[in-house]
């Protein structure tokens, strides 16, 4: 009786059949059978890649190359046709477009490296230069006029439309200005909260509604919107405003008789009497066209002189016709991470400047697309504006990269994501190696045993 009870208190607990799902903190892996665990495993990564401090900089980077890159496939593709038509080498466009992506690449590697106080001191100097060239715009026979709109000038081997750029100086000064406002605790007053923000943006909304470009317009709108926004204006703020835009879009539509006949034509998928919908329709025409896969690279018909301006504003429907519902998707999910990442940044950071700059910038780009992918769509009133870092058109490409890039040295700037850039770059596999291959430095240290010479 005694070994018998020495043996069952000395005998090990038996084990369960049933075993806890097994939870690391560092990759958030669940370690269990069945769809219900593999969901699990895969919400939870998902879950921790986005958390990573570094997330936002590389998906910035990420959809914003492969936006460049499949743009210069597609300004390639649509634009040979427009340009032999018109006399010029099949590869005119293309080549200009090149230029202004390495212009651009420039330009967004400076604005990254740069600390983010150089982008604060270049808020007014951008403002007024971009004022002052749509001031020459609008002087007669300084100003270029391209489709009805003067807004372009002309430089003899390359022109520019400063109106894109007036974008970006709203971005950089209003920023600052909001930022300075909160820093004195003066934004709790509307008077300072509306000026000199509103009337400054009305200069600009002027400058460019004189050359008739209501697309960029209708876009520093949307952004003085988004300031309002981020910085917390009442409600009755934002209904009076709003109230105003509507008052002033409508005049401006009604006043103007081609922007009422492209108001017809929304939702359109047949000839309107009395209304050219010509574009929109064949918009449409290149979509149904595509299919789920598109009909090849190069070989849309619509782009034949059946889609007017394949290569800029309705790039997206050749794109449609080309890659079908697979490439066009693919580049709404780039945009959608794009926004994703700027949202990212702007809510992420404790600099006001930082995130009022991330905020209006994210605005821009997103606004820009929504209105350029409703258009050709047939969802919205064909506004003109192309679609960021896709369509063909050098200012806007170099805006565009000028804004992307300050957002990535934004994102460079959060928190966790300089030490996260550093160890990694100290960790490398090119550094490594070039460890590896390169000689070590040789060593002039004496031996142990030899006593150091003395000097008398």
């Amino acid at each position: 009786m005694a070994g018998q009870s020495k043996a069952e208190t000395t005998a090990p607990p038996e084990r369960g059949p049933s075993r806890l799902p097994f939870i690391s903190a560092t990759t958030t892996t669940f370690k269990s059978e069945g769809p219900v665990g593999r969901l699990r495993a895969l919400r939870g990564r998902i879950r921790y890649t986005l958390n990573r401090p570094l997330t936002p900089y590389y998906l910035i980077l990420g959809s914003m190359a492969l936006l460049v890159v499949l743009g210069l496939v597609m300004v390639f593709s649509s634009s040979n046709i427009t340009a032999i038509r018109q006399g010029l080498p099949g590869l005119f466009y293309f080549r200009k477009q090149l230029v202004a992506v390495l212009l651009g690449s420039l330009l967004m590697v400076a604005a990254a490296r740069v600390p983010v106080a150089v982008h604060r001191v270049l808020a007014y100097p951008v403002m007024l230069g971009a004022m002052a060239a749509m001031v020459l715009v609008a002087i007669p026979g300084i100003g270029m006029e391209v489709n009805g709109n003067q807004n372009w000038l002309n430089f003899g081997f390359f022109q520019v439309q400063p109106s894109e750029f007036a974008k970006l100086a709203l971005v950089l000064w209003g920023a600052d200005l909001l930022a300075r406002k909160e820093k004195a605790g003066t934004l709790n007053q509307w008077k300072h909260l509306l000026i000199p923000l509103v009337p400054g943006v009305l200069l600009l909304l002027l400058l460019i509604m004189i050359g008739g470009d209501m697309g960029t317009s209708m876009i520093l709108v949307g952004m003085v919107f988004a300031l309002l926004w981020m910085v917390g204006a009442p409600l009755r703020l934002f209904v009076a405003t709003l109230g105003i835009a509507v008052v002033a879009c409508t005049a401006l539509i009604i006043t103007v008789p081609h922007r009422l006949d492209r108001l017809a034509c929304i939702g359109t998928t047949k000839p309107v009497p009395g209304h050219d919908c010509f574009q929109a329709l064949h918009g449409l025409y290149a979509f149904g066209l595509g299919g789920p896969f598109g009909s090849g690279l190069g070989a849309g018909f619509e782009k034949w002189g059946q889609l007017p301006e394949a290569h800029t504003d309705f790039i997206f429907a050749a794109t449609g016709e080309e890659l079908g519902l697979v490439g066009t998707l693919s580049v709404i999910g780039l945009f959608a991470a794009l926004g994703y990442a700027g949202i990212r940044v702007a809510i992420g950071t404790k600099d006001a400047f930082v995130r009022y700059a991330a905020g209006a910038a994210t605005t821009w780009i997103m606004a820009q697309a929504m209105i350029n992918l409703g258009s050709a769509l047939g969802l919205l009133p064909i506004a003109g504006v192309p679609l960021p870092l896709f369509s063909y058109g050098g200012s806007a490409m170099l805006s565009a990269m000028c804004a992307l890039g300050m957002l990535l040295c934004f994102a460079r700037s959060m928190p966790g994501a300089k030490a996260a850039l550093a160890a990694r770059s100290s960790k490398s596999r090119f550094r490594t190696g070039l460890r590896r291959v390169l000689p070590r430095r040789r060593t002039t240290a004496r031996p142990a045993g030899r006593p150091p010479r003395r000097e008398r």
